[in-house]
């Protein structure tokens, strides 16, 4: 696993975008900093955010290049499985356009998917939510578009365009809590168990790892599955 060692957050301060303050709120140096987020302007953040600090202790708007901020914020990661195939895994956290692309190359061709969830980043815009939700059930002014193209061997390549569903992680959330808490929902629900929970978080912890120790790890190391 490889990071950068010039990460984007954090105390560094070669690109000229850090300012000094603790935190957004009350801080006049924040109200001009395009990374802040000003929690008391929107009625959803302040009464999940900054209404709620006295209970749990957490501050959502802490300056992003403080001091102590130190996860990870541009990092790729290669995978070889036993089967012969391999992933290559790239995170850039501070890219202006928010989304992911997946491609898949094999032996008659290549899928990919792209999704957009914004093109670009407005500052001090948030959009609005009942869900409690950043992102929120709303398309944002400068959401994108979710593509599929099939790119078969000797042959023209096959675009589909897919609707988007804006809300919570694509619309996974609510499907998510209604196959947990919902009763007359839950039988027969795709619902993941414990063994492919741990499959999933497997990879990353042996990314982790090895950004750690920098060397190879096996996820048989990390978890026994």
């Amino acid at each position: 696993m490889h990071k950068d060692s010039w990460p984007f957050y954090g105390p560094g301060r070669r690109h000229g975008y850090a300012r000094d303050y603790v935190r957004a709120h009350g801080s006049a140096a924040a109200l001009d900093d395009p990374f802040a987020l000003h929690l008391a302007d929107n009625q959803t953040l302040r009464e999940l955010y900054l209404d709620a600090e006295a209970e749990d202790g957490y501050y959502r708007d802490r300056n992003v290049f403080a001091p102590g901020v130190s996860i990870e914020d541009d990092m790729a990661v290669l995978v070889a499985y036993d089967s012969g195939a391999t992933m290559t895994y790239h995170l850039t956290a501070y890219s202006p356009a928010e989304g992911y692309r997946v491609i898949f190359n094999g032996s008659r061709g290549r899928l990919e998917l792209n999704v957009e969830e914004s093109t670009f980043v407005l500052p001090h815009q948030r959009v609005e939510s009942a869900r409690g939700a950043v992102h929120g059930d709303l398309a944002a002014p400068t959401a994108g578009q979710t593509s599929i193209t099939l790119r078969p061997l000797w042959s023209a390549a096959v675009d589909h365009t897919v609707e988007h569903d804006h809300a919570g992680h694509g619309g996974a959330d609510a499907r998510v809590l209604a196959a947990l808490l919902d009763d007359s929902r839950t039988e027969g629900a795709d619902v993941a168990d414990a063994r492919q929970a741990a499959l999933a978080l497997v990879t990353g912890l042996a990314a982790n790892r090895s950004l750690e120790t920098g060397l190879p790890v096996r996820t048989a190391d990390v978890l026994a599955l």
